[in-house]
C-alpha cells in the first residue's frame, strides 16, 4: 500500500477544511449548539445566551443563513417576531456537535481530576 505524501496533498480540497469554512469562529459553533438544544430562538434570547454584541450575532446569523444551516422565520406582527432554526443541513450536523460536547465532557471531568490531584491540567502551560 502506497503511503500518502503530505507534498501531494491540499488541505483545502478535504471534507474536514469545508466543514471549518462552514462552522468555525468564536460564535457560529456557541450559534449552532444553541439552537440545536433550544430551537426556535428568538434574537435576543440567543443574544443573553450568548453574551454577543447585535452586529457580531447578525453577521453570524446572516453567514449561517448563507450557508443554508440555519433559516430565519419572520412573523408578521407588531412589534416584529424573528426565530432562527436549523434547517435540515444544520440538523446534519447535529451528530458531529454531539461528538464535540461529548469530547468536552468527558475530557473536562479528567481535567477536573488532575487538578484536584495536584496535577497540572491538559491546557496548564
Amino acid at each position: 500500500m502506497e503511503r500518502k505524501r503530505i507534498e501531494d496533498a491540499n488541505f483545502e480540497d478535504t471534507g474536514y477544511s469545508y466543514t471549518l469554512s462552514l462552522i468555525s469562529g468564536k460564535y457560529k459553533p456557541v450559534i449552532l449548539y444553541c439552537l440545536m438544544e433550544y430551537e426556535p430562538v428568538r434574537f435576543n434570547e440567543m443574544q443573553r445566551y450568548i453574551k454577543v454584541a447585535d452586529r457580531t450575532l447578525s453577521a453570524n446569523l446572516k453567514e449561517l443563513e448563507a450557508d443554508d444551516l440555519i433559516i430565519r422565520n419572520v412573523y408578521p406582527q407588531i412589534p416584529p417576531k424573528v426565530e432562527y432554526s436549523l434547517t435540515e443541513r444544520g440538523h446534519s450536523l447535529v451528530q458531529v456537535l454531539d461528538q464535540l460536547c461529548d469530547w468536552g465532557n468527558r475530557n473536562r471531568k479528567n481535567e477536573k481530576r488532575n487538578r484536584s490531584a495536584g496535577r497540572k491540567g491538559v491546557c496548564a502551560l
